[in-house]
């Protein structure tokens, strides 16, 4: 692979001009069906996602087309499913590995339109599961709006990293920053790997390991952050080099999905319609966690009084460490993704809460975006989130686990809640656009 994937990306460094077509291309063969079984889309995703955060595109930009050609290669892989229909099995490739598609077939079968989403972030299912949904004759309004979700999810979650590797890069950020962030990051996938190992393995205290390693990992932030100013200097930076006004407004729209009047009235709504519906243990459960999070945050802002970053002409009031805005979001959203994978298979389960972590993390960043926080201030809000959600399922889990919602449930707390977020991040956005009016900080 390595001998025709190096000449590629060497020659898209020596012709940018061609970066966005490239990547429209590989990310629409990454999602079509058999083709992204048999093409390494995620490396060159990675390596294209690298060069364009060299000042090649904006991060808007790269997002952006990573989202068309990822949508582009579901609604390919749709339209050949509904053309042959059970036909499909005889084209080339099938032919010989007819378990692609049973493997498909199954999954659709037992998880319907989530598997959509779910299945978007399993490698062998991404590029099958579009065209299964096609050759089953799934409504095509519908297919067209649980893909622009998946494809936006999946945009964030495989550009992203490898554009701000990229950016960082073409900085002269300071000496002491590459070591910082292998620190940061290094702690950050230790914490990652042993949850998904323990939870691959069915280690019976999950959980609780879950809960010692994300507090152990917090406990480092805490008192390690003084240590890391030049990481969070850098980065900071490095995003606020980025900036622009549409960009600027997608963001607040974001942030403001983790305003805490926002958080407040979605963790209510959620906890009453949990109660509403006498689903006591799953009630017990979000209240804990979401309240448990909310009081260890304002204890933790107070105690370390850390100021926030210099960027906003008129300062925000309170302390930044660790980001409300941060371990409020990931709170809830961990809460409905643990939700989500009662009773389902290991790998299911990480896959919900990878998509629930999704969403917060969009929030998360925007603070940093928005030079609102620092980066360490998220994660540590995050961290903080995953020990008090990893605690409380623990705890409740003690004598039996926790069981599956109905469906019914679902139909009811999840368009609720996803809708209260919506209206109230739209509803005063223009008043949030003038509190975030920023001055944007010198890259290096």
């Amino acid at each position: 692979m390595s001998q025709w994937l190096e000449p590629l990306t060497a020659w898209l460094g020596a012709n940018p001009q061609w970066l966005g077509l490239a990547l429209v291309v590989v990310a629409c063969l990454e999602c079509l069906a058999v083709v992204g079984l048999l093409v390494p889309g995620t490396v060159l995703v990675l390596g294209i996602a690298v060069l364009a955060g060299n000042g090649v595109l904006t991060l808007g930009e790269t997002l952006l087309l990573g989202f068309i050609g990822g949508l582009l290669g579901d609604l390919l892989s749709y339209a050949l499913g509904r053309r042959y229909h059970r036909g499909i099995r005889g084209l080339p490739g099938l032919r010989r590995h007819p378990e692609w598609l049973a493997g498909a077939e199954a999954y659709f079968a037992r998880y319907g339109v989530a598997s959509l989403l779910v299945g978007r972030f399993i490698g062998p299912l991404r590029p099958m599961l579009p065209m299964t949904a096609g050759m089953l004759d799934m409504p095509f309004g519908r297919f067209l709006l649980v893909s622009l979700v998946a494809a936006a999810g999946w945009s964030m979650a495989y550009l992203m990293p490898g554009w701000t590797a990229g950016a960082a890069l073409r900085l002269p950020l300071a000496e002491g920053f590459w070591g910082e962030a292998a620190l940061v990051a290094g702690g950050t996938l230790l914490v990652i790997g042993l949850i998904v190992q323990g939870s691959l393995r069915q280690f019976r205290w999950i959980t609780a390991l879950a809960a010692a390693a994300s507090l152990a990992m917090l406990m480092g932030l805490f008192f390690g952050w003084p240590y890391l100013k030049i990481f969070d200097e850098g980065l900071l930076a490095v995003v606020q080099g980025e900036r622009s006004p549409p960009m600027d407004r997608v963001m607040v729209l974001i942030t403001r999905a983790g305003d805490f009047h926002t958080q407040l009235w979605a963790a209510v709504l959620l906890g009453g319609l949990l109660l509403a519906l006498r689903q006591w243990r799953a009630a017990a459960f979000a209240i804990a966690t979401l309240l448990g999070t909310a009081l260890a945050n304002g204890a933790l802002k107070v105690a370390f009084a850390r100021v926030r970053p210099e960027v906003l002409s008129e300062p925000l009031a309170s302390f930044s460490f660790p980001s409300g805005h941060s371990s409020a979001a990931f709170a809830f959203f961990l809460v409905l993704g643990v939700l989500a994978g009662r009773e389902q298979p290991p790998r299911l389960r990480l896959t919900w809460l990878l998509l629930a972590c999704l969403p917060a993390t969009a929030i998360a960043l925007s603070r940093v975006y928005l030079g609102v926080h620092w980066s360490t201030d998220v994660l540590a809000g995050a961290l903080l989130a995953a020990t008090v959600c990893a605690s409380s399922l623990t705890l409740l889990q003690w004598r039996r686990p926790l069981a599956a919602l109905d469906a019914r449930v679902w139909w009811l707390v999840l368009p609720a809640c996803l809708g209260l977020l919506g209206a109230f991040a739209a509803w005063g956005l223009p008043t949030a656009l003038q509190l975030y009016h920023y001055l944007p900080l010198e890259p290096g």
